[in-house]
């Protein structure tokens, strides 16, 4: 047998954080060699809420250079842009017409941010769930990397090949293959600087929240210097009273390569005004070889082109395949 697939994407809205790269992306480098990877932009959900089209084509670089600085090996993965592989667009339209409304409007995601969007919500982000299943089964991929917050999406897309299978297909036969999580615990919910409670997002309209993995030294210090913490003497995991601590314990022990035992010992006598400076030594030790590898890629656009243009061409060839599979099982009349 060959390797089992991966499929996973980042939208290119907004600076990649912490939270992207220590939930993620580090995860899939450290196992990227285990199996068949497919790494998207997925250019297409950055538009599913206000987006700026000025910057969309430089973020979508930026997004697929970040990939390849932070170790992304294309020895083991293929990287491509949503957009540039028309299956996704089409074969989500089919899923929308077997996919019930009531199942779309159930999805937490949505109620949260159409609640923010009030009126000017888009029947796209409504969708959104039904165009991430369409990337995930166009690659027949066995795992697809998850956060919590990411569960109830993948069990939509499961539940969606199902009903594709019974509806259009043999028990013997399945037209659409049903994926996996593969959910990472440790280092899995990185939380905001500004409230321990809450994860750490892109989306937050306070940069303050995260750290970018583009941020500068003096960024870093002074975002860490701000954070929100306690008046307690004493740093310790797993107190419920004490979320701030635990996160930035955690973000000290994941950036150091620390195992938690040797951290807790080391930071349990320490004040806060101790403690920052080493969490923010370590941060841009750790972002540092990222950033500069970073700059050397966005200064080599012609590389950057051939790889995405490999990748779409890899892409289209698996993504047409499972195109052709679905239509012919829908009934459609193949080109002629």
């Amino acid at each position: 047998m060959g390797k089992q697939r991966v499929l996973s994407g980042v939208q290119p809205t907004g600076n990649l954080h912490l939270g992207n790269y220590l939930g993620a992306i580090r995860n899939w480098v450290e196992i990227q060699q285990h199996y068949d990877n497919f790494f998207c932009v997925v250019d297409l959900h950055a538009i599913t809420v206000p987006h700026r089209p000025a910057t969309l084509a430089q973020d979508t670089y930026a997004i697929a250079a970040l990939y390849l600085a932070c170790g992304i090996d294309l020895q083991y993965s293929t990287i491509f842009i949503q957009s540039h592989v028309s299956a996704h667009s089409e074969l989500a339209w089919l899923l929308n017409c077997v996919t019930p409304l009531n199942w779309l409007e159930r999805m937490i995601q949505f109620k949260e941010k159409a609640l923010k969007q009030g009126e000017n919500v888009s029947v796209g982000l409504l969708d959104y769930p039904v165009l991430m299943a369409a990337d995930i089964l166009l690659y027949d991929a066995d795992l697809v990397p998850v956060g919590e917050d990411q569960k109830q999406h993948l069990e939509l897309t499961r539940d969606i090949a199902a009903r594709v299978n019974d509806q259009f297909a043999g028990p013997e036969a399945p037209v659409l293959k049903i994926p996996d999580p593969l959910i990472r615990s440790e280092g899995a919910r990185v939380m905001s600087l500004t409230d321990g409670t809450r994860k750490m997002s892109k989306s937050d309209p306070l940069e303050q929240s995260r750290i970018n993995l583009l941020d500068s030294p003096d960024d870093i210090i002074k975002k860490l210097k701000r954070c929100k913490t306690d008046p307690i003497r004493g740093l310790t995991f797993d107190d419920r009273d004490r979320p701030e601590c635990h996160n930035l314990l955690t973000l000290y022990r994941l950036l150091s390569g620390k195992d938690k035992t040797t951290v807790a010992a080391e930071c349990a006598d320490m004040g806060w005004g101790q403690f920052k400076p080493l969490l923010a030594a370590v941060a841009i030790a750790a972002l540092e070889p990222i950033q500069a590898k970073y700059r050397e890629l966005m200064d080599s656009r012609d590389y950057l082109n051939t790889v995405l243009r490999q990748g779409q061409e890899k892409a289209a060839v698996v993504a047409g395949a499972t195109l052709t599979r679905v239509k012919d099982a829908l009934g459609y009349l193949p080109p002629l």
